[in-house]
């Protein structure tokens, strides 16, 4: 990949970029049956995964332009399809995906707080998609943090401002406990509330998700270096979006390691914040030559990884 042909935003970018994933995505899907087992129920699978897939990238790609989270470019786009691309052996259930796209849904409203329009419907639908996410999966709950921290960034703090997550938080939550309680389950309801902190964290210490997980912390760390200090010396909306970019790397890193059934997969809500972050990082390289070393390097990554695991 050169850095030419990243370098502006355009829908062809989108198209070629799309087309490279469903590539590797073709492969991985395809290399786990084999001929003789293979039929038409894995193949409603696979476009069923692929749908799920296209969803994440749509939403994905309009967080980041609809909100100028870069420059006008498609670095992010990439960086995020080439990680994407590192975790496809790791995504093999609806549940994975359907997590990663509930999770796409609620940081698009979160993010989005930056514009002054619709505020209250932002802040209860990202508390209904929070919502919705901790009934799969209650860690997901450390994300709240996120949502508060946009309204301290953008927005005013008011008892309306302050409430409606909350409720839209609740929503859900209240439909599921009514659920439970007409069906004689409330232990499902209660299970929730039961958090396993794990005891170990030797998943990440065995390759090649060490490698991955480093790379990725080390790239953003770096990234986070050196488009810092010029970001903060403008007070703009930028830099209230570059700060909350930072917390969500965090906040990922820490439901990462607070899951209990770790598969690799968790590492994915880290990736969508982290990509951005790169991106960023990728736009202050000062020559043409090194940022296509750079974008290509990444290219080689994500056709070597899946090999590795």
């Amino acid at each position: 990949m050169r850095a030419n042909f990243l370098g502006k935003s355009k829908p062809i970018n989108f198209i070629i970029l799309l087309s490279l994933f469903t590539g590797s995505f073709l492969f991985a899907s395809f290399s786990r049956f084999p001929s003789q087992n293979f039929n038409f129920n894995n193949l409603f699978e696979t476009a069923g995964f692929l749908g799920f897939y296209y969803s994440i990238f749509f939403f994905y790609n309009f967080i980041v332009s609809k909100n100028n989270l870069t420059f006008d470019n498609s670095y992010a786009f990439f960086i995020f399809t080439i990680l994407l691309s590192d975790f496809l052996p790791t995504i093999s259930n609806f549940k994975t995906l359907t997590i990663l796209l509930l999770y796409t849904l609620f940081l698009r409203k979160t993010y989005s707080l930056k514009s002054h329009k619709n505020v209250l419907k932002k802040l209860f639908d990202s508390g209904f998609w929070l919502g919705v996410l901790f009934l799969i999966d209650p860690f997901t709950a450390v994300f709240s943090i996120l949502i508060y921290s946009a309204i301290l960034l953008h927005q005013e703090l008011t008892i309306n401002n302050l409430f409606t997550p909350i409720i839209g938080f609740l929503t859900p939550a209240l439909l599921y406990f009514t659920h439970c309680f007409w069906f004689d389950q409330l232990y499902l309801f209660t299970n929730l509330f039961y958090f396993e902190i794990p005891a170990s964290f030797n998943f990440y210490a065995v390759r090649p998700f060490y490698w991955l997980t480093i790379a990725v912390l080390s790239l953003s760390f770096l990234s986070m270096l050196v488009k810092s200090p010029k970001t903060f010396s403008i007070n703009n909306s930028f830099k209230k979006s570059w700060i909350l970019l930072i917390l969500n790397v965090f906040l990922g890193v820490l439901f990462a390691l607070l899951i209990s059934n770790k598969n690799g997969s968790e590492l994915l809500f880290l990736v969508f914040p982290a990509a951005i972050i790169i991106a960023n990082g990728a736009e202050t390289i000062p020559t043409v030559f090194l940022r296509n070393l750079f974008f290509i390097v990444l290219f080689i990554s994500a056709v070597s990884f899946p090999f590795l695991l």
